[in-house]
């Protein structure tokens, strides 16, 4: 069976570009391009209009997940990523910021062509979820885990990828001390060097998003020495 459906690949190893490539002409699917940079992506999506795109999380000039955000903006396209991150807070963010499946190295090929032409399959019309979306509340902010979507007070809170994983996290341990390595871990990964600095500006920007006063915070405070709390009143 052929086709008609356009794939876009990007990854920054030439390898998976190509065996991707193969596999999905193999299956029918032959209408397909690459790319191996963030900013070559999103020119080749502009240039081909795909009908599903493949994102490598990391790329050498940026993120897949700001591709995606870009793409957002202008399409509904089926998105899936492709990572080497295994943590749930990393699919979290995929799926927070507009992924549509989240695809872990390494993986069969031919899977992913089976997931692809799986999707290409299913209607366009969204049917209605029968059953509710699992609600995380604390004080007054609350995670819709199937939006991914935080909110402060009713209104939605609109954050950044790591922020939105930063936040995730000391929403589903409120009043705990985690540490800035635990949170290293969750939102940028074990191997990330040189987070000290990074975390602290993430916390700030969060501040500034979440707190009336972002220099005397409420609820996202310094445990000196230990790391930070999602502090949250007994009502």
């Amino acid at each position: 069976m052929s086709w008609d459906q356009k794939v876009l690949i990007v990854d920054d190893e030439v390898d998976i570009l190509r065996l991707l490539k193969t596999v999905l002409v193999k299956e029918g699917i032959d209408q397909v391009y690459t790319a191996s940079t963030a900013a070559d992506g999103w020119s080749q999506f502009q240039d081909t209009q795909p009908d599903l795109v493949i994102l490598d999380i990391m790329l050498p000039d940026g993120e897949g997940y700001d591709v995606c955000k870009q793409i957002r903006n202008v399409s509904n396209v089926p998105i899936f990523f492709l990572s080497a991150k295994t943590e749930e807070i990393d699919k979290i963010l995929g799926f927070a910021i507009g992924g549509d499946d989240y695809i872990t190295k390494p993986f069969s090929p031919k899977e992913v062509a089976y997931r692809i032409k799986a999707r290409f399959r299913r209607p366009e019309v969204t049917q209605v979820q029968e059953s509710q979306p699992r609600i995380i509340k604390a004080g007054p902010f609350e995670l819709n885990e199937e939006k991914i979507e935080i909110r402060k007070n009713g209104e939605v809170v609109e954050l950044k990828p790591k922020e939105l994983g930063l936040l995730t996290h000391l929403l589903k341990h409120p009043n705990q001390i985690i540490s800035k390595e635990s949170l290293v871990e969750r939102v940028w990964g074990e191997e990330f060097f040189g987070f000290d600095n990074t975390v602290m500006v993430h916390i700030r920007r969060l501040r500034e998003k979440i707190e009336e006063d972002p220099s005397n915070p409420r609820y996202l405070v310094t445990v000196k020495g230990l790391g930070y709390k999602l502090a949250i009143e007994d009502e």
